[in-house]
């Protein structure tokens, strides 16, 4: 059964066709209920899914669906869909700095869009950072990745944090562990007993690009339906909190994170702390390109 549901694919936190991480955009999705929403984030089978409507609160509301569940918050759902209301002119088509309020799960969040060199960047303002204590097993983790426990970087925390989607954080001792990484997604809920339905982001302080700070992984809870993220914008944001809270504590940091480059997809998301006495903020930044439409 066609849906007559217009699919507009952009790519976010890349220029390059085929990289960065790919996001299913709906306009105007006002009218679609949450079970037509879920199913067809399940058609488009993409990590996720952004559904774009109108918001009594703020400038607009964003949903964000993977082809498993609904979730609070997407990084890279939300930098797509704002570059491409800018560059499709559904935003004010001025080329100075644009500011907005965008309601999502997560609570709502301020944004802003800049044109540099010609290109929209979107600044994604996260919710507040949060941190639990992983308890359970790090052999298991490990033999859930397929590593030894020795590639385990234990002089640092395995956490659960969020900057507004909860996922693990697992350090790793070197970049040639996530070569070796093959993720058993299925049995990460019986070893995240605390949080079973999170997802796993390994990182490691070795990068193949020298002017990032980190790089990393991020493998999908298997209640999502998908295995693996690419260039992950929440899982960005909450490791920008780790730095500045378990690796080097700082006021403020500015550092660039890598990530994709195992499956072909290689991306890179700015992420921006602050850390007061009270919490730490967190934004993103970070642009997109346009890929293709079609209906379903």
């Amino acid at each position: 059964m066609r849906l007559g549901i217009a699919i507009y694919h952009y790519s976010a936190f890349s220029t390059v066709p085929g990289k960065g991480n790919p996001a299913g955009l709906v306009f105007e999705a006002d009218q679609l209920t949450d079970e037509r929403m879920q199913e067809i984030a399940r058609l488009v089978g993409f990590n996720e899914t952004t559904f774009i409507c109108q918001s009594t609160t703020a400038d607009l509301r964003l949903r964000y669906f993977t082809p498993g569940h609904e979730m609070n918050l997407c990084g890279h759902g939300t930098i797509a869909a704002l570059y491409a209301l800018k560059t499709r002119n559904i935003l004010a088509n001025s080329t100075e700095l644009l500011t907005l309020t965008v309601e999502t799960r997560a609570g709502l969040l301020p944004m802003s869009i800049a044109t540099r060199e010609g290109r929209p960047v979107v600044r994604m303002q996260q919710a507040q950072a949060e941190f639990r204590r992983f308890t359970r097993s790090p052999d298991l983790l490990a033999a859930a990745l397929e590593l030894d426990p020795a590639d385990l970087d234990q002089s640092l925390p395995t956490v659960y944090a969020s900057t507004g989607t909860w996922t693990l954080l697992v350090p790793i001792r070197t970049l040639a562990a996530f070569e070796r990484m093959e993720p058993h997604n299925e049995r990460f809920p019986e070893i995240l007993q605390e949080m079973p339905r999170v997802s796993v982001h390994p990182f490691c302080l070795q990068t193949y690009d020298p002017q990032a700070l980190l790089h990393g992984r991020h493998f999908s809870s298997p209640f999502s339906g998908t295995r693996e993220d690419p260039v992950t914008g929440t899982a960005s944001g909450a490791l920008g909190a780790y730095y500045i809270e378990y690796i080097k504590p700082l006021d403020h940091l500015r550092l660039t994170i890598e990530q994709g480059h195992e499956i072909g997809r290689a991306g890179q998301v700015i992420v921006e702390a602050e850390h007061s006495t009270r919490s730490i903020q967190v934004a993103i930044e970070g642009t997109a390109i346009y890929e293709a439409c079609w209906e379903i």
